[in-house]
């Protein structure tokens, strides 16, 4: 039997038997001898395209790919002059081009006269960006601090004189990591309605368990937004253009403005990414399309084996029967696409609702994006976590023991208690052995 007939067949029945199935007398989260197996060896699971894009579609992927590993400079690319990174690739890089942080932090490259390394970027530590909670008048912040400044290096224009910022107060600092780009076609493909359905069902069992949920929507058409970690990107060229211009500073098309105007520092009128129009040659892709089409177009990982042994099966069965899978819902369906066939009416398992759910005062990171406020975060998608090295908004730990503890959180006065609280006190009366399958089943994936 596949793991997704299985997720199916057990959903409804397991469900409802959370608190019976749980054992006794068993060691505290603290205490368990469980451990998380770590990341999963072997090929990277994830950065194929889809299966069934026609020739042309083969073609553009293919192109964004190479634009989306490609380093940028200065000159002629228009980098900074504040930033994160010089490629979309040294971030997104784990297991593949297009993941999420990779285990040899690219940042540290970036260091020279003009740039003293943070002390929360490190060597062997997660790719992070940094926003402030609040700005020097005590008011909410919430945006970007780039890390960087392009002083110090040898292509920076003569008479750019920059300074990087003060990042020595880390009470004021809420830190990301990237979020994986694979798949992301075939979650834009899901529609609206699908999403909406998906939250509104087991509602019974939601609300015994205190789950809620709710969608970070467009303030301007009013419909669901789903890329990010608040969900605050609405499709897939902002997502791309907003991180072009906030993370390496280039600007283009979807964000044209310079975020800093120190002068001399960008030596490129704006915007520096656009399109081919004023050559004699057809029209191409700017950088913003073409890292938009790459990840279109992207497959979602893979699971390590199909089918699963018996651990991993006992596992995803305990998933769903504790009450993981009522927000990090296994399946859904996609609707029809402009795209063709390789993203239409497709069966996916991104194990999320992409709704906003209050996580507590533990991981509240007090940075409101649209709808989300300060202790919501968009349900992550759990496919290709078996590869992954860092979790949670702010990669705080690469062990999924300290995930599941950091998703237990009980409220204060400025926020409410986690909506997973009571989920993880089901897997906190588990077996030591079922604990151990549920780990296993998740570094499958």
């Amino acid at each position: 039997m596949s793991i997704s007939t299985f997720r199916k067949s057990v959903f409804f029945a397991l469900c409802l038997g959370a608190a019976a199935s749980a054992q006794q007398n068993t060691p505290s989260r603290g205490s368990s001898p469980a451990t998380d197996p770590g990341p999963r060896g072997g090929a990277p699971a994830a950065g194929n395209p889809l299966a069934g894009l026609s020739a042309a579609q083969l073609a553009a992927f293919l192109d964004g790919q190479v634009r989306f590993a490609k380093v940028d400079a200065v000159v002629p690319d228009g980098l900074g002059p504040r930033f994160n990174s010089n490629s979309c690739g040294s971030c997104h890089a784990q297991p593949a081009n297009g993941g999420s942080s990779p285990d040899a932090n690219p940042q540290m490259a970036f260091a020279n006269s003009a740039n003293q390394m943070p002390s929360f970027i490190e060597a062997h530590g997660p790719v992070r960006e940094a926003r402030f909670i609040k700005n020097s008048a005590g008011a909410p912040d919430g945006g970007v601090h780039n890390l960087f400044v392009i002083s110090g290096r040898s292509d920076t224009p003569a008479g750019c004189n920059i300074s990087q910022e003060n990042f020595s107060d880390l009470a004021n600092i809420s830190m990301r990591i990237p979020t994986p780009t694979f798949g992301l076609g075939l979650i834009e493909a899901v529609s609206d309605a699908a999403l909406v359905q998906n939250l509104a069902g087991n509602p019974v069992l939601k609300s015994q368990l205190g789950i809620t949920g709710t969608f970070n929507l467009s303030g301007n058409n009013g419909t669901i937004t789903r890329y990010g970690w608040k969900a605050q990107n609405q499709s897939l060229t902002i997502f791309a253009g907003e991180a072009y211009n906030v993370e390496m500073g280039v600007t283009n098309l979807v964000f044209p403005n310079e975020r800093d105007d120190t002068p001399n520092c960008s030596p490129a009128a704006g915007p520096q990414d656009t399109f081919n129009l004023f050559s004699p040659a057809p029209a191409v892709f700017d950088d913003v399309t073409a890292f938009a089409t790459f990840m279109r177009f992207l497959a979602p990982p893979a699971p390590a084996t199909a089918p699963q042994n018996a651990v991993t099966l006992s596992g995803a069965a305990t998933f769903v029967s504790i009450g993981c899978a009522l927000c990090h819902t296994a399946t859904l369906q996609t609707g029809a696409s402009a795209f063709g066939p390789a993203l239409s009416n497709q069966t996916i398992h991104p194990y999320s609702d992409f709704a906003l759910h209050h996580m507590g005062p533990g991981l509240a990171d007090q940075i409101s994006q649209g709808l989300a406020g300060g202790d919501q975060f968009r349900t992550a998608p759990l496919w290709g976590l078996g590869q992954r090295y860092y979790f949670l908004h702010d990669g705080r730990t690469g062990d999924l023991m300290q995930v599941i503890a950091a998703h237990s959180s009980q409220g204060n006065s400025q926020f409410p208690g986690s909506e997973a609280n009571a989920v993880i006190r089901n897997f906190d009366a588990l077996s030591t052995a079922a604990q151990q399958a549920l780990l296993n089943f998740l570094r499958s994936l």
